[in-house]
């Protein structure tokens, strides 16, 4: 047990892995793959792979000539690990949230859904941004998604578009508004007196 334990946890890389194959249970992925979505090398990936299948937490298939791995949910520690990630918040080990500042004429930043362990949330984050810039909010994304070990979810807007919908009392603005979540950014007037007065109802 203590082998197995050592092997689990030890470098910011298996760390990805980990989690990305627990959120991930369904998906069979490539060394390739696995680097990509994780901002690892291949190296990185074929190392901590090579550990956590001799343990059997994954499980190695061939396919097209390939090799491919896939999450053994008959994994002794399963269902442990993934009450562990399930429990854990993501929000303030991901430091590439700050850079969506960057992205352009950042007017709100709200996140929820995965970096608040609430999965009841339509999307993970609500962007309201004029002048985007459409290269820089896809490296943010890349790399948040390498941090989270998940696709992430968001809805972008401009500031047109958000006082649209805030005037229409948008139900799916208003679910989101309703449930948990945190500011990364917030310069829209008004709005944190208008979330209170809806939630009072």
């Amino acid at each position: 047990m203590s082998e197995i334990l050592e092997t689990l946890f030890g470098s910011r890389a298996k760390t990805r892995l980990l989690r990305f194959f627990l959120l991930n249970p369904e998906g069979e992925y490539s060394v390739m793959e696995i680097a990509q979505k994780n901002m690892l090398t291949n190296a990185q990936v074929r190392k901590e792979l090579n550990s956590l299948k001799k343990i059997k937490f994954v499980i190695e298939k061939s396919k097209k000539n390939q090799k491919h791995y896939i999450l053994n949910r008959n994994f002794h520690f399963y269902p442990e690990l993934k009450g562990l990630i399930a429990k854990s918040n993501i929000y303030p080990q991901c430091k590439s949230l700050g850079k969506i500042k960057g992205i352009g004429d950042v007017k709100l930043a709200l996140i929820s859904g995965i970096f608040l362990n609430h999965p009841k949330s339509k999307v993970d984050m609500i962007l309201v941004i004029n002048n985007t810039s459409r290269g820089k909010l896809k490296n943010v994304m890349n790399n948040l998604e390498a941090e989270v070990g998940k696709e992430v979810s968001f809805v972008l807007m401009n500031s047109e578009e958000f006082k649209y919908r805030l005037d229409m009392l948008d139900r799916f603005l208003m679910d989101f508004l309703e449930g948990p979540y945190d500011e990364i950014v917030n310069k829209i007037p008004g709005l944190k007196r208008f979330v209170a007065g809806i939630k009072k109802y």
